[in-house]
């Protein structure tokens, strides 16, 4: 098979991730590659390609692996637009893994070069990217420590600032370029992160933007996305009839998209709005559809949240057989779940409205009380205890006055001492000598003892000790010899030791699958680039400090997270409502006689941004989409 072979299957596998069948795609761009060209241009096409389609299907290491070699292509071509379009697909796969230190460098790189060669698109789409990055990593941040908008910490705001200077400019490059669509995407990125950084009224003006954009262009997802982040932002406001119509809005968009997830989520949401307003016959009306649709698509989580609300919801309104009802469900669930916030706020309600209807405390909450009233009567550790006992044994011991008592206990201590003491031993040979003058010393400590620091013998001095003594300093100058050459062995040792850990670092030649001819090919052409291609400036290897160093953060192992859930929620936001509602009802809770949980048991407390989506095509510049295509247009 020859180089047109693989060009027809690499347009066969363009059409499929086209129309949707990226694993099928991928097969036939693998296959092209299997067959391989002589044309640079083509594989760094199927490269890029095959990067996108596995990162579409979620493989972003095999993602970051082909965007490499695209990259390499791109470089040894001396291709500038490519290498700034392989960077940007590089930094977004590695913004999705979380590496978002390497993924800036890669975002910069592709921006430098866009700027350099006056490609205003490229230009655009890098300062979205960048925008993306310190989004996603303030998001990251933000996941420990305060959660709520507007309350997270320094590093966390100074991330979300830098996303904010960037959307903007991507923002005013798009209003220069008249690009309608890339505008809608940048305000509602901005109304995002304004929402994050506490900037509510900011982030609503945003919102309002890219919902009249997506109008334009008749995007009714964009269009409920924009409600949805409206309602949130209007609910940080207190402005709770205005964030119930744009969740109203959402629910219809979403009956129109035909998502029943995100039905559900509107649902949710308008539930606990309508909690806020103290309607809670509204309040248990969209919490029952939510719990249908939980129901319907099998999520546990969030039939435990509409459990737990419709309980709080019939409590509310003295319905306490039915409250009964939802708490013990919502028990039940959480138990099934290993939700343990959950079980502490069911368990809790069951109790006060168990209490209210009269009814004797389960045997679990019989447990439970007797656990707390012992542990509220213990006001001593078990420990202290013990130190009665002590107590007891030694007023017993009569005879055993202070000052005995002082005098046993130092010398149990001084025992410790002399435990943890290390001994200095010649016999060990720890300083490396050789055999035959170790036998010597260890053949004089034997005869005549062995030397103190002042250069006598701990035993008694003889004549036989002094004749060993003495014989010692005629034998220096052989050992001071044998130390020499040991010396000389030992770093001849160290240096191939080194030697061969600088050959394991050493680059290898870049190999391209798919490539005929490759070493010929990538010989002529760096010989070709030998007289033109300078030598990395003191940039370059900035950026690769910075990269190096990150790695080893790789290699930390993050705090285990016992109450965060492994269950997938579809139907509840990202971020619900739990302390919200805390903050606002705080002055409710007796109405509702329970409480809501101090801990959210996702990632963080606030309603959820829905996040733009990436432009369409490629996932990150828009790079070499058709690229295959317009190869082959090219050559007619």
């Amino acid at each position: 098979m020859d180089s047109s072979t693989c060009l027809e299957l690499a347009l066969e596998g363009e059409r499929l991730c086209k129309a949707g069948d990226c694993r099928a795609g991928v097969a036939f761009f693998e296959a092209a590659i299997q067959t391989g060209t002589d044309d640079l241009r083509t594989l760094s096409a199927i490269y890029s390609q095959l990067g996108n389609a596995y990162f579409y299907l979620g493989e972003y290491d095999k993602a970051m692996e082909y965007h490499k070699l695209d990259l390499t292509v791109a470089r040894t071509m001396g291709d500038r637009l490519g290498v700034a379009k392989a960077s940007g697909n590089l930094g977004n796969t590695l913004k999705v893994m979380g590496k978002f230190k390497e993924a800036i460098c890669c975002c910069e790189r592709h921006l430098s070069i866009s700027q350099e060669l006056e490609d205003k698109v490229g230009e655009g789409r890098a300062l979205y990217n960048l925008g993306n990055v310190y989004h996603a990593q303030g998001k990251h941040l933000g996941r420990i420590g305060p959660q709520e908008p507007g309350g997270f910490s320094d590093e966390v705001k100074h991330c979300l600032q830098k996303a904010v200077e960037y959307y903007a400019a991507n923002l005013r490059l798009m209003e220069e370029l008249n690009d309608r669509s890339a505008q809608g995407r940048a305000c509602g990125n901005l109304g995002n992160t304004h929402y994050l950084l506490g900037n509510f009224t900011q982030a609503i003006s945003y919102h309002n933007e890219r919902l009249a954009i997506a109008k334009e262009f008749g995007d009714k997802a964009a269009e409920r996305r924009a409600h949805s982040n409206l309602g949130n932002a209007h609910i940080f406001l207190g402005e709770f009839e205005t964030a119930a119509e744009h969740y109203k809005k959402t629910l219809q968009l979403a009956q129109e998209l035909g998502d029943r997830a995100v039905e559900a989520q509107a649902c949710y949401s308008l539930g606990n709005t309508y909690t806020l307003l103290r309607d809670y016959p509204m309040a248990i009306h969209y919490h029952l559809r939510h719990l249908a649709i939980a129901e319907e698509l099998t999520d546990k989580v969030g039939e435990g949240r509409a459990c737990w609300s419709l309980g709080n919801a019939y409590s509310a309104t003295n319905n306490n057989e039915k409250a009964l009802h939802y708490a013990t469900r919502h028990l039940d669930i959480s138990k099934e779940i290993g939700d343990k916030t959950g079980q502490a706020a069911a368990q809790m309600n069951l109790t006060d409205i168990r209490k209210v209807l009269g009814l004797p405390p389960t045997p679990v909450d019989s447990e439970s009380s007797e656990s707390t009233e012992d542990a509220k009567s213990r006001t001593r550790r078990k420990s202290m205890e013990n130190m009665d006992l002590l107590k007891t044994s030694v007023n017993e011991e009569s005879s055993m006055d202070d000052d005995s008592f002082f005098e046993l206990l130092s010398r149990f201590q001084s025992k410790r001492m002399d435990d943890q003491r290390c001994t200095l031993s010649v016999e060990s040979n720890k300083e490396n000598q050789p055999e035959q003058a170790q036998q010597q010393v260890q053949t004089h400590n034997r005869e005549g003892g062995s030397l103190s620091s002042n250069g006598s013998t701990n035993g008694t001095t003889t004549p036989s000790d002094s004749g060993a003594r003495m014989e010692l300093p005629s034998q220096a100058p052989k050992i001071k010899h044998d130390n020499c050459g040991v010396l000389e062995e030992l770093m001849e040792s160290i240096a191939g030791m080194q030697s061969r850990r600088m050959d394991e670092q050493r680059a290898s030649l870049p190999q391209l699958p798919g490539l005929n001819n490759q070493h010929a090919i990538l010989q002529r052409l760096s010989v070709a680039a030998s007289d033109t291609t300078p030598l990395p400036d003191d940039n370059f290897f900035d950026m690769l400090m910075r990269c190096q160093g990150s790695r080893i953060e790789d290699q930390r192992s993050s705090l285990p997270n016992d109450g965060s859930l492994t269950h997938s929620a579809p139907t509840v936001p990202d971020d619900d409502f739990f302390s919200l509602i805390m903050r606002f009802q705080s002055g409710r809770l007796e109405d509702q006689r329970s409480t809501m949980p101090l801990e959210a048991t996702r990632n963080s407390t606030h309603p959820a941004t829905d996040e733009e989506e990436p432009p369409n095509s490629a996932h990150s510049t828009g790079a070499k989409d058709g690229l295959v295509s317009r190869l082959v247009k090219g050559r007619k």
